[in-house]
C-alpha cells in the first residue's frame, strides 16, 4: 500500500484529502507543519509527500534540500492557492517539486504528480 505524508496547517483540507486517500486505498499520515512533517520522515516511510506552500518557510532550494535528506527519492507536491503568482509556482518546478492549486483530489495527486504505479 502507498502512504502520503500531508503536511498542512488547514485541518480540514487535509482530512477531506485524508479520507479521499483511504477511499483510494492510499494510506496517510496528516501533520501540521514542517517540524512534525520531518520527524515523521525520519521514522516512517512514505510514497509522496504533499505540503501547502504557506507552510514553507526557507527557500524552494532550502526545501528541495531538505526533503531531498531526509526522504531521498521520495516526490513532493506543493499545494499552492489557485492565485499563486507563476512564478512562484515555476520556482518550485524547476527545483522538482510538482505543483498542484487548491482544492487538490486524490486523483491528482495519484494521476498528475506520481504516475500510475502510485494508487494501484
Amino acid at each position: 500500500m502507498d502512504r502520503f505524508l500531508v503536511i498542512d496547517g488547514d485541518r480540514t483540507a487535509s482530512e477531506k484529502l485524508g479520507l479521499a486517500c483511504l477511499e483510494r486505498g492510499v494510506g496517510v499520515v496528516m501533520v501540521e507543519n514542517v517540524c512534525e512533517g520531518v520527524r515523521t520522515l525520519l521514522t516512517a516511510s512514505v510514497s509522496l509527500i504533499v505540503v501547502d506552500a504557506a507552510l514553507l518557510r526557507l527557500s524552494a532550494a532550502e526545501h528541495a534540500t531538505l526533503f531531498e535528506r531526509v526522504a531521498p527519492g521520495v516526490p513532493v507536491v506543493v499545494v499552492v492557492r489557485p492565485d499563486a503568482p507563476l512564478d512562484l509556482r515555476v520556482g518550485f518546478e524547476l527545483l522538482g517539486f510538482r505543483v498542484l492549486a487548491r482544492p487538490v483530489t486524490v486523483e491528482d495527486l495519484v494521476e498528475k504528480a506520481v504516475g500510475t504505479e502510485c494508487g494501484r
